[in-house]
């Protein structure tokens, strides 16, 4: 069960699944519970059912699925994964119907054990990836600049973003949950820091039968709060997590980290691989990020009235806001967002890579101070990047918590995260 409640607010996604169901038979809506899945699901159904509220419609499914898709269409079908046979149902609807457009909507919070099945919906059953909301949605961003309208050309242009360090740890503390937003800071962490509890002791075991220690799982979680928007490796966590007194393997590590992933807790930023003019070699490391910084904040144990002094702690977490919002905004125009990192250390936040092969390159600054250090690398990183194979990049830009938006003399953009929108 959602264990928010909310008033619905607008989303990116909403344009996303209109598309979709234009398009397909059926639309797989996933990510994490209390997202806003299900709200933004209700906006496009005629009609639903929830298979972990509705205990009677879970145990009919089980003997018959095929009674899940009597309602009206578009159908919702929420938390499906409850009762996985459901999909081959849909998909053979879909097939009887002729491929009918925007017939179903399938929402789940967890990926399946047999996840195989979900393949066999390829071109019946499109999906739609939510997260929490940024901040454009959240109603902190003026949207002077637009993710698109950059990859456009637009030039860079705001106001000055007024926002201040506390403010900003507040935002990360209390992260894109929809049901949060009206909430007091502290309030919202003791609500996450039971969300993290029962993807602990509840979600984990729920997704494939598998039994975890909680505790371990929790420290596990912690130690992602620590490295969050860092390199760090599952041998590094395990470490981190077992001390000399209580080892744990590294193998444990990466189950745990792939289960959290199976809940959509735990979304890491892949690296890119671009072709390179220089002999720099690529490392292929993925940067640890939950799929909301929140929850880094929730597993620390800490608040935003700490994180304020804790510079470097409130860096990495505001890195891991911008990647949300970067992959939200990015997502709403077709693209994916990587990060780089080589052998001569040269790193960049987040590579925005759009299908037709455009790119960008975003490096992310707390404060306007570290803009000059933050532009270097964005220039450096052009120099090494083929362009007979990626052309030039369609923006370099930095992203800072506060400040004015503008373009710099070398090409390089500042963007105000409080300005910035799809």
């Amino acid at each position: 069960m959602c264990p928010f409640t909310l008033d619905y607010r607008p989303r990116v996604a909403d344009r996303e699944l209109a598309s979709l169901l234009s398009a397909g038979g059926a639309v797989l809506v996933e990510g994490p519970r209390a997202c806003g899945k299900t709200a933004t699901a209700r906006l496009a159904a005629k009609s639903e059912v929830n298979l972990e509220t509705n205990v009677g419609a879970r145990a009919a499914g089980i003997l018959d699925p095929a009674l899940l898709l009597d309602g009206e269409r578009p159908r919702l079908i929420d938390e499906w994964q409850f009762v996985p046979d459901v999909w081959a149902q849909v998909r053979g609807a879909i097939d009887d119907s002729g491929g009918r457009p925007g017939s179903f909507i399938l929402a789940g919070s967890a990926v399946p054990p047999d996840d195989a099945r979900r393949h066999s919906g390829a071109g019946r059953i499109l999906r739609l990836r939510m997260r929490p909301m940024s901040l454009a949605e959240s109603g902190y961003s003026s949207g002077e600049v637009s993710l698109a309208g950059l990859f456009d050309g637009i030039p860079v242009r705001a106001r000055e973003s007024m926002l201040s360090v506390r403010e900003i740890a507040d935002l990360v503390s209390v992260g894109g949950w929809p049901g949060l937003q009206d909430r007091p800071v502290s309030d919202a962490l003791a609500t996450l820091r039971g969300y993290l509890d029962d993807t602990a002791e509840i979600d984990l075991p729920r997704v494939d039968g598998v039994h975890r220690a909680p505790q371990r799982v929790k420290r596990v979680m912690q130690s992602l709060g620590r490295c969050t928007a860092t390199l760090t490796s599952a041998r590094a966590i395990a470490a981190d997590v077992g001390g000399p007194s209580e080892p744990i393997k590294v193998h444990t590590v990466l189950d745990y980290l792939a289960a959290l992933e199976r809940v959509f807790i735990l979304e890491d930023l892949a690296p890119w691989a671009p072709s390179l003019r220089s002999k720099s070699r690529l490392r292929d490391t993925a940067k640890r990020h939950f799929v909301d910084p929140s929850l880094a904040v929730a597993a620390l144990g800490t608040r935003p009235e700490r994180l304020a002094y804790e510079v470097d702690t409130l860096g990495h977490l505001f890195e891991s806001l911008v990647v949300r919002d970067l992959r939200i905004y990015a997502q709403a125009m077709d693209a994916a967002v990587f990060q780089y990192h080589d052998n001569t250390n040269l790193e960049v936040d987040a590579i925005v890579e759009r299908r037709d092969g455009r790119w960008g390159a975003f490096e992310v600054k707390l404060g306007p101070a570290d803009v000059d250090a933050g532009a270097r690398a964005l220039l450096r990183l052009a120099e090494r990047v083929d362009p007979g194979r990626h052309g030039p990049p369609a923006v370099l830009a930095l992203v800072t918590g506060w400040g004015y938006g503008y373009r710099r003399p070398d090409g390089v953009s500042v963007i105000p995260i409080g300005a910035l929108a799809p």
